[in-house]
């Protein structure tokens, strides 16, 4: 009864772990299965024709181009059977052939030559080669023409001649996977070239915060089954180690020993309904977190949406004001050039009075100058003229004071006189 009681425990901790892996997994399919979904709606090409003659000219162009590579790479080998196709192709594409044959040989003897020959003539040796190598270019063109001319030709040469060169196939093949990355970004519109880039940016950092959830939940059940094993191992080694004491007094303990294993077979189990428990609710907290990430991921495009409408309006609104402002600033110029023209021409009238201004006040100060002087010759005329007419004045009165005293005293005399004659008469 002892001995299987660690066993038991064992098996639980491991049917623990084995229930605790697909919860794991369990988080990762949903957002797997969001991620796909979102992934064919943003990277499949929303058309499916061409809308514009332009694009379509480009890939004609490609295709041309594909069938004119796949008809030269044949060229060599139906030289090289010039006798089996003879028939087929005609004597005008055969002499082609036969003549491009030439134009090879000689290509090739021309540079087996170079390679062996001095530099002396090396110039010489290079213009032979342009030339051929013109030449060339010129037959092959010709060919061409002639093949595709006759398209029931082109289809027999190629059931009949099946081999390429690898290097051939290679290109031709890298020019195919060339056209239909062509074909599919010429069906992406710039627009939506620059939605998936984003939309690749947001799965990307997504995953990451997914990720570090995802490890952060991990981490956390990890410590939690640390935890629990280490708290029955713990119990592993108290049973183990009261089974060595109940070995040494087995004969004495046999009840408390019993009452012992029940109570912590009884704890035991607790502890494993305990961790049952706290894993079952762990299980529903990453159940609602995996929801809470959904609706969170809705909610962001949602408010994904809105912020480019408004991006979009600011971005109109942006470019109105700034038209508006230019025109403004260019009326505001026009005004600004105008006024400067009006001061610029009064400023030059400004100097112009000022220098007149200068020369007026200069002859006002000699005129003040002149007027100061003459006032003072004036006023000393007239402080002469005053002095003068005083004196006069003076000397007029004194004279007639004189000629006053004058007559008196002469009208005293005679008075005089006249008294002492008229005396002795009495």
């Amino acid at each position: 009864m002892a001995t299987g009681n660690p066993a038991v425990l064992q098996e639980s901790s491991q049917d623990m772990k084995q229930r605790n892996k697909p919860l794991i997994k369990g988080i990762q399919t949903p957002k797997k299965e969001v991620i796909r979904l979102d992934a064919i709606r943003m990277l499949d090409p929303s058309r499916s024709k061409l809308d514009t003659h332009e694009t379509q000219r480009i890939l004609s162009v490609l295709d041309e181009t594909i069938v004119k590579l796949e008809l030269s790479s044949l060229i060599p080998r139906i030289i090289d059977s010039l006798d089996r196709f003879a028939d087929m192709l005609g004597p005008e594409i055969t002499n082609d052939l036969m003549e491009h044959q030439k134009l090879s040989s000689k290509m090739e003897h021309l540079l087996s030559s170079f390679q062996e020959q001095d530099t002396s003539r090396a110039e010489e040796q290079r213009d032979c080669l342009c030339l051929l190598e013109q030449h060339l270019k010129s037959s092959v063109r010709n060919i061409l023409r002639l093949l595709l001319a006759n398209p029931s030709l082109c289809q027999a040469l190629k059931y009949e001649v099946c081999a390429r060169q690898l290097s051939a196939e290679a290109f031709i093949k890298a020019f195919r996977e060339f056209r239909n990355f062509m074909h599919e970004r010429l069906l992406t519109s710039p627009l939506e070239e620059k939605e998936k880039i984003q939309f690749m940016e947001n799965i990307s950092l997504r995953i990451k915060k997914n990720t570090e959830t995802l490890t952060a939940l991990k981490a956390e059940l990890a410590a939690t089954i640390q935890s629990r094993d280490e708290k029955i191992h713990r119990k592993d080694n108290l049973i183990k180690d009261l089974k060595n004491s109940l070995q040494d007094v087995a004969n004495n303990y046999k009840i408390s020993v019993l009452q012992i294993m029940q109570e912590g077979e009884n704890q035991q189990k607790e502890e494993l309904r305990a961790s049952q428990a706290r894993c079952a609710r762990l299980q529903e907290d990453i159940q609602q977190l995996r929801a809470k990430l959904c609706m969170l991921v809705l909610e962001h495009r949602e408010s994904e949406l809105v912020l480019r409408k408004k991006k979009c309006k600011a971005e109109m609104e942006i470019e109105k004001w700034i038209q508006k402002y230019d025109a403004d600033m260019g009326e505001k110029q026009a005004e600004y050039e105008e006024l400067y023209a009006l001061y610029s021409k009064e400023k030059a009238q400004v100097s112009l009075l000022q220098e007149k201004h200068a020369v007026l006040i200069q002859e006002y100060s000699q005129i003040e100058e002149e007027r100061r002087i003459r006032q003072k010759k004036k006023e000393r005329d007239l402080e002469e003229l005053t002095t003068m007419t005083l004196a006069a004045t003076r000397i007029q009165a004194f004279w007639r004071g004189y000629l006053v005293r004058s007559l008196f005293k002469l009208k005293r005399k005679k008075k005089k006189k006249k008294g002492k004659g008229k005396n002795p008469n009495k």
